[in-house]
């Protein structure tokens, strides 16, 4: 096999990342300063439409904070989708609360609004979607079923940077949302999330909640955490805000090149008035198929892939809950995703639909 191995996701670092780091050693000023609020700034203006944008260390932390500083509790239940990375589902235990598990919608993996309505019980006090691969959630019928409801909104954007849905940005429809900028994601700081909202009361009790409860040294005014974003950290994200855009781009048209392409497998959805923005490029292989195709894409092709998620939350050992959610186990047991990312090129995207049509014709 002499062609590179082409991988499932591919962080873009460059000269520009590198010498924004170099210029915070020399600065001395490491921890979080000016970088950090300038960065916070920024991304307000490009990805929030001037919300309140508040950097933390991670996404979960994004997602534990936010929930925290929203009023999440312990007695409060808070309805999510089983069919995604973990972190949501952990962040609304470790508020003492109790996650939900609802269905998702076939098409996009986003929570189905029906399956949330029949969730919703005395206890619920909120719904947190998740734009799950750089798809929108159904946020009219989700904010309509919460305002029904008298129940708070959230979102977990972490994978959804510049995604939209009715020309309004995800970020901007809840009471709080999460974006998270680990490395893999469609723009990094190298590790960290930052929280949006549109509260000026929530976005203080982010940033006091981050920092030990203390907007004044050795004044605490609640119990905090440490989960602040660097210096060094934020200089990265500086320069990959200034370049997301283009990226996405590039992703959204790897995308349209595999759907013309691509043949024998279930390829993306997107909803009517949706901007998706492809963290992942998803498709659906047969039930009992999909793990051979995965294997076989890189023995014979040298191309990765990844299965996003093979096991829902509620069988997870961690929360092994009893839950009947058929959409969400059919997509466990099909998706695989593909690479889209930036850096591929035409030879690359070839290599992909011809390995992909091959081993659907094949059966794998």
């Amino acid at each position: 096999m002499s062609k590179d191995f082409i991988p499932a996701a591919r962080p873009i670092i460059g000269d520009e990342e590198r010498a924004a780091v170099d210029a915070v050693l020399v600065s001395g000023m490491l921890a979080q300063g000016s970088e950090v609020a300038a960065f916070e700034q920024e991304f307000s203006q490009v990805l929030l439409d001037g919300r309140h944008a508040v950097a933390v260390n991670s996404g979960t932390s994004g997602l534990h904070l936010g929930l925290l500083a929203a009023g999440i509790g312990p007695g409060d239940e808070v309805i999510v989708p089983s069919f995604t990375f973990a972190a949501t589902a952990n962040s609304v235990a470790l508020t003492g609360a109790t996650p939900v598990f609802a269905d998702i919608e076939p098409e996009h993996y986003c929570l189905d609004p029906e399956a949330v309505a029949a969730a919703v019980t005395p206890r619920t006090k909120a719904i947190m979607p998740v734009h799950l691969y750089g798809h929108p959630a159904n946020m009219d019928a989700l904010g309509a079923l919460a305002a029904e409801k008298s129940l708070l909104l959230f979102e977990d954007a972490a994978q959804a940077h510049g995604a939209s849905l009715g020309g309004r940005r995800v970020g901007t429809f809840g009471e709080f949302a999460m974006f998270s900028l680990y490395p893999t994601k469609n723009m990094t700081s190298g590790e960290g999330g930052m929280v949006s909202t549109g509260s000026d009361e929530v976005a203080r009790r982010l940033k006091l909640l981050r920092n030990q409860g203390m907007e004044r040294q050795y004044e605490n005014e609640l119990v905090g955490f440490n989960a602040r974003m660097t210096n060094l950290h934020a200089a990265i994200g500086r320069v990959q805000l200034g370049k997301v855009g283009g990226w996405t781009e590039q992703r959204r048209a790897n995308a349209a090149f595999l759907d013309a392409n691509l043949a024998g497998v279930g390829t993306p959805q997107v909803a009517d008035g949706a901007v998706h923005v492809y963290h992942q490029y998803t498709v659906r292989i047969g039930a009992g198929e999909r793990d051979r195709f995965a294997a076989a894409l890189k023995d014979e092709y040298n191309i990765g892939s990844g299965v996003y998620y093979p096991i829902p939350n509620h069988r997870l050992p961690s929360f092994n809950i009893a839950a009947d959610l058929p959409v969400t186990e059919a997509a466990a047991a099909e998706v695989l995703s593909l690479p889209v990312h930036p850096s591929l090129d035409a030879e690359d995207l070839d290599r992909i639909a011809t390995a992909v049509n091959a081993l659907a014709k094949a059966g794998a």
